[in-house]
């Protein structure tokens, strides 16, 4: 019993050091130890990120307009798109921050960054400006109804024009993880998310000289939740506290870095928008049944992301992993470390798994108890988690491709399984086999899982470890 304890007691101050955010060297910790450490932070990094989508679409579907649900999810559909490219940007900053770390080159790791946020702002003023212009035009594209448009479009044009908050969030938090410092990244959206959940029902439904502004206030919310994580992060940066930190010597626009972080991102976003693409395109699809079927699946949407973003968050440990232990000259430290991260990521998504299969009704009548919604909703629930075994090993051991810098490999596997193999099939089986939207379920868990299988072939074989970034 008393061994018991003892056990007990010190898993929690490992847990309290890991969300302290402790300063340690990854490449020479024992590997439980340091995925322990990268994770926890990292995972509730990432259930922050995915609480921000529940959030509002928990809060906009009490308006009982689907609607304004729809709109959301069309909104979002687009946006994916740049949060591909921030992810992708993101993913190649943590490649090179943690190889200049594991290197023991801090001043490189900074100048990396500073190098990464230009290329942020660039991405972000572009969809901006086009987002500002043309934000209705985009939801009738996508395929939206003109009363969608008419009642909704304000989500859109605060979304597109905000979206510097959400590209630098998750630009800046991948530096801090390809450092090892997860614990800021998870702090600043905590605050963020803390933000975002006071002000989105006083912003949609109103409170004292705030005016209720529906589903508009709810990305009007989403973005000042977001900046004022931003300005959290700025603050640690500038602070020069941390292994990354931004001064005078590291402000200069250094052409040579700026093309090494496009040359290594270029292929994380590249795969991160095939894969939002084929999303696009999937929304597309699911836009011919209804409103109502788009309202279902863009629920079911959140609910999965908000599951999946935290399992991401353990792939992004295993990517930190692999970036700072190549920098240090020990690959085969970097491959065990993937395996056991994966290993515990897929019980992660078993769990996950059963309780979708039996509980998908209840999760949905969360958000919406119209009826045809809550059918779609729990349809795609509980097909899609039919897979997420696999996606636990897959995501995994795609980051730890990806943290070593070869970002293109698992491009060229996103392109295969989502536009050789998922959109055919998906368009395929719902209109010309008669599946509706249970043809698009079946596309995504189908594709999801083939490609989690090659992944872990690719993987295997380590042609990862001889990558020069």
């Amino acid at each position: 019993m008393k061994g018991v304890f003892s056990r007990i007691i010190s898993v929690f101050h490992l847990f309290k050091e890991a969300v302290l955010g402790v300063e340690q060297d990854y490449t020479r910790l024992g590997l439980n130890r340091a995925i322990f450490l990268l994770a926890i932070p990292m995972v509730v990094e990432m259930g922050m990120e995915s609480i921000f989508a529940v959030v509002d679409i928990y809060f906009v579907s009490m308006l009982n307009d689907s609607n304004a649900v729809a709109a959301v999810g069309y909104t979002e559909s687009v946006l994916s798109i740049l949060y591909s490219l921030a992810m992708g940007l993101g993913m190649g900053a943590t490649a090179i921050v943690a190889r200049r770390v594991g290197e023991n080159d801090r001043k490189g790791a900074s100048i990396a960054a500073v190098q990464a946020i230009y290329l942020a702002l660039g991405v972000a003023f572009v969809i901006s400006m086009a987002g500002i212009f043309y934000h209705k035009d985009i939801l009738l594209l996508m395929g939206a109804s003109q009363q969608v448009v008419d009642s909704s479009a304000g989500y859109a044009l605060w979304m597109f024009a905000g979206n510097y908050t959400v590209t630098l969030l998750f630009l800046i938090n991948a530096v801090f993880r390809g450092a090892g410092n997860a614990a800021i990244a998870m702090k600043s959206l905590l605050l963020a998310n803390t933000l975002n959940i006071i002000l989105d029902p006083i912003f949609i439904f109103g409170f004292a000289f705030i005016p209720a502004m529906g589903v508009e206030g709810a990305a009007i919310a989403t973005n000042i939740g977001r900046g004022i994580g931003v300005l959290f992060q700025l603050y640690y940066l500038l602070g020069g506290k941390g292994i990354v930190r931004v001064n005078w010597s590291t402000l200069a626009v250094r052409a040579n870095i700026i093309l090494n972080v496009i040359k290594v991102s270029g292929g994380s976003i590249l795969q991160f928008i095939i894969g939002s693409a084929s999303w696009i395109f999937l929304m597309r699809v699911m836009s011919t049944f209804g409103d109502n079927a788009v309202a279902g699946y863009t629920i079911a949407i959140r609910v999965f992301v908000f599951t999946l973003l935290p399992s991401w968050g353990m792939a992004n440990a295993a990517a930190t992993l692999v970036g700072q232990n190549l920098g240090a000259g020990q690959p085969d430290r970097a491959e065990t470390a993937v395996w056991r991260a994966a290993y515990y990521n897929a019980f992660f998504m078993a769990f996950v798994m059963i309780v979708f299969l039996v509980f998908a009704p209840s999760i949905i009548s969360l958000f919406s108890t119209q009826p045809e919604v809550l059918e779609y909703g729990t349809q795609a629930l509980r097909y899609v988690s039919l897979g997420y075994i696999f996606y636990g090993y897959g995501m995994v051991m795609a980051q730890g491709i990806n943290g070593a810098g070869d970002t293109y490999t698992p491009t060229i596997l996103n392109i295969f399984g989502f536009w050789v193999f998922q959109i055919p099939f998906a368009y395929l089986a719902a209109i010309y086999w008669g599946l509706e939207a249970k043809g698009v379920f079946l596309a995504i868990v189908l594709a999801e899982t083939l490609m989690a299988i090659a992944a872990m072939i690719i993987f295997k074989r380590g042609k990862w470890k001889n990558v020069k970034i």
